[in-house]
């Protein structure tokens, strides 16, 4: 059997380190036993996928010396490799299983299915869809589809029972069927959800072993099912450890730098990172953490990846890249990699008019700009003492700025300068006297300094969104509870409302 391994990220943000965690293991894993690595675009989500999200990936990955065998951009023999090119067959399958009678057709409204949450939540019942449509007759299907009402495809899980697996990292693991949901498998436009397409693709390109995040886990009866369903022999799952922050939880980009770029363009070396990711829940004969990538091919072992979650230290990732830099770069080569990386001509350029009347000698260069420079800025609590705002209302001005930022979809000086006005305006607090200050705290660890938006222009959108966040941990954070009271306010019109509640 030739081993054929994929990863399947989806084009709807900035490329995950975990992508880069997920696609590294099933590269190894590939090279390892001379098999194929496979890169598959899931671009099902029609309302936030994008092209240029599409093509940061291929970038990432490649920036982290990460090739695939075959794939949207290369071709291959199974393609096309872009979910979007693939929806005849997805409908195709789906009709397959209803005629298998492994499927029925749903026909209930969103505002039926969001009664069955509230009613089930009341009482304490399961939370589910309550499966009022899996046993409509055949008489009732066709009176509804007469009618014009628009369904989805369900899949029939079984009412009762176990399903229970082998996982070839975590081992026997046994899910009752009563837990898990009758899955839609094609909505109502005829666009599959991610449980068909994935199952369908991952047997149409003979993929053998499936190896993704602990996360996916629960997903798995429901694939196991899809492939009994369709007779097919289902491939090896591995599930990978989860990536978690500092605080233990799941590495997210509400709390932590998630951004391949963000670490391109903080000037870690991409041979030191990727060193960093395989330390992730696996551990190297000897224990060694230093090691080159064919070394860690070549003495691959499934069996020495961990079944528990894997810190993403950045004390760590400091520590692996400082040992790269001395071991890999040497002393007359130093300056040119540094150059290269953020002193180089197309930076300097862009920064130069931002300068030019800013600086009375050159010496004053590196006071005015070396927050463009330096990756962790020295926060006081003296940089946020401003009037008539306790560190509270700080946190929420600039939770608000991220959203409304992320919903502009325009990291840019011109979305920030817009976010931060509309901020200002929604919470009834004065732009240049409230606003201003605290982002020039927030990015530069500073009273003032160069143009604001400008220099966010050039911080750019993950070293931009990264402080913002180190801002509000460094002023006490936000509560799930608050956080949860704080978009409320925000999507309802009420963020003065909050404000104003809100001691100083």
């Amino acid at each position: 059997m030739t081993v054929r391994v994929r990863i399947a990220p989806s084009p709807t943000g900035d490329p995950h380190v975990g992508t880069a965690y997920i696609a590294l293991f099933n590269l190894i894993f590939a090279r390892h036993h001379h098999g194929q690595f496979i890169l598959r675009i899931e671009d099902t989500d029609r309302t936030r996928s994008r092209p240029e999200y599409e093509q940061n990936i291929y970038t990432a990955l490649k920036w982290c010396g990460i090739h695939w065998d075959e794939g949207p951009d290369i071709g291959g023999p199974y393609g096309p490799y872009r979910q979007s090119e693939r929806y005849d067959i997805y409908k195709q399958y789906a009709v397959e299983l209803l005629e298998k009678d492994k499927a029925y057709k749903c026909f209930c409204t969103a505002k039926e299915l969001d009664e069955m949450r509230d009613s089930a939540s009341k009482e304490g019942g399961r939370q589910g869809y309550d499966r009022r449509c899996r046993h409509l007759t055949p008489a009732e299907v066709q009176e509804k589809e007469q009618a014009g009402l628009p369904y989805v495809i369900r899949l029939k899980v079984p009412l009762s029972g176990d399903c229970v697996y082998e996982d070839a990292i975590k081992g026997r693991i046994t899910f009752p069927w009563a837990d898990i949901d009758d899955q839609v498998l094609l909505k109502s436009d005829d666009f599959p959800t991610y449980h068909l397409a994935n199952v369908v693709d991952d047997h149409l390109m003979y993929i053998t072993h499936v190896m993704r995040g602990d996360e996916w886990m629960s997903s798995t009866p429901k694939h196991l099912l899809l492939y009994e369903s369709f007779g097919w022999t289902p491939p090896i799952f591995m599930h990978m450890p989860l990536l978690l922050g500092s605080d233990g939880r799941k590495l997210s980009k509400r709390r932590n730098p998630c951004s391949i770029f963000f670490y391109r363009d903080s000037g870690y070396l991409p041979e030191a990172f990727v060193n960093f990711l395989t330390l992730m829940g696996y551990s190297m004969t000897g224990d060694r953490e230093i090691y080159s990538f064919d070394e860690a091919l070549k003495e691959f072992d499934y069996k020495r990846i961990g079944v528990s979650g894997a810190f993403f230290d950045v004390q760590k990732l400091d520590w692996v890249n400082q040992q790269y830099l001395i071991r890999n770069v040497p002393v007359d080569k130093l300056w040119s990699r540094i150059k290269e990386w953020s002193f180089n001509d197309a930076f300097m350029e862009r920064l130069m008019p931002l300068c030019h009347s800013r600086i009375r000698t050159f010496g004053d260069f590196m006071g005015l700009f070396d927050f463009l420079f330096i990756n962790h800025i020295h926060l006081t609590d003296q940089l946020f003492d401003i009037k008539d705002l306790s560190k509270e209302q700080c946190c929420y001005l600039l939770q608000a700025i991220i959203w409304r930022m992320d919903e502009l979809e325009d990291w840019s000086s011109t979305g920030i300068n817009q976010a931060s006005r509309e901020v200002g305006e929604r919470f009834g607090v004065h732009h240049k006297k409230v606003i201003m200050p605290l982002l020039f705290a927030s990015l530069m660890a500073k009273t003032q300094g160069p143009p604001l938006f400008d220099s966010v222009g050039l911080l750019g959108k993950d070293r931009t969104r990264a402080r913002l966040l180190k801002a509000i941990e460094f002023l006490g954070g936000i509560s799930n509870k608050k956080m949860h009271q704080l978009k409320k306010s925000w999507d309802g019109g009420e963020a003065k409302s909050l404000m104003e509640k809100t001691s100083v």
